[in-house]
């Protein structure tokens, strides 16, 4: 049992090896025996005696996640990433570890179905790189001086107002899927160029279409 433990958490050590970032300060000792340990943002194996170190307090998702700190990502590398670390510490490995490192093995899988969430949606990465760079929240009435878009989002609005019919529903499906990969487009621009402004406003538009979204899904349910 012990000799498939220590090749399970091996296993498991090198699926994350690399994953340290140089340049960070030294993290706490190690719970466990106390063992002084490099910081970082990603699960951390003590290498005395292997324990797994509780998650970072506020990690950087793109690190994390090995990803450049860009609104544009590699979806397949985000989503390898993502597979890799939930091999390493999915609970499922810990069942026969001592429930310190059960919890941590929780509190990691979390964390990475939240990083990986939030990069892989356009909106929430853009929030969240807003957020990195110490710009206010987003709020909706970023983008009120535009009313032709609000006029837009109103006419929208009305159309799902409407009684359900199919053909109205798939039209206002595929305009909002055109207007979100517009903004994502132009979203991307904005931060190329240095212009967290205009992001954020751009993002507020987005968040309009996510919510219009949110209510064809609700309108699209069986009633």
């Amino acid at each position: 049992m012990r000799a498939a433990l220590r090749t399970q958490l091996g296993w498991a050590r090198r699926a994350l090896r690399g994953a340290a970032v140089l340049g960070h300060a030294p993290g706490p000792p190690c719970w466990s025996c106390g063992a002084a340990l490099p910081g970082g943002d990603g699960p951390r194996f003590c290498p005395g005696c292997q324990a797994l170190q509780p998650p970072a307090p506020r990690p950087d998702l793109f690190r994390l996640m090995d990803c450049d700190r860009s609104f544009r990502i590699d979806e397949r590398q985000l989503q390898r990433r993502f597979r890799s670390l939930q091999r390493a510490v999915h609970p499922d490995r810990f069942g026969q570890r001592p429930p310190k490192e059960q919890y941590y093995s929780e509190q990691h899988s979390s964390l990475i179905n939240k990083a990986y969430q939030t990069l892989l949606n356009p909106l929430s990465r853009g929030l969240y790189l807003l957020e990195l760079s110490g710009v206010e929240p987003v709020q909706e009435t970023d983008c009120d001086a535009d009313s032709a878009f609000l006029m837009e989002i109103m006419e929208i609005n009305e159309r799902l107002a409407e009684p359900k019919n199919e053909d109205n529903l798939e039209e206002i499906e595929t305009l909002i899927k055109v207007k979100q990969e517009e903004l994502t487009r132009e979203v991307a621009a904005a931060f190329e160029r240095g212009d967290l402004q205009e992001a954020k406003k751009l993002l507020a538009k987005m968040k309009y279409f996510a919510n219009l979204e949110d209510k064809l899904k609700a309108k699209k349910v069986p009633s």
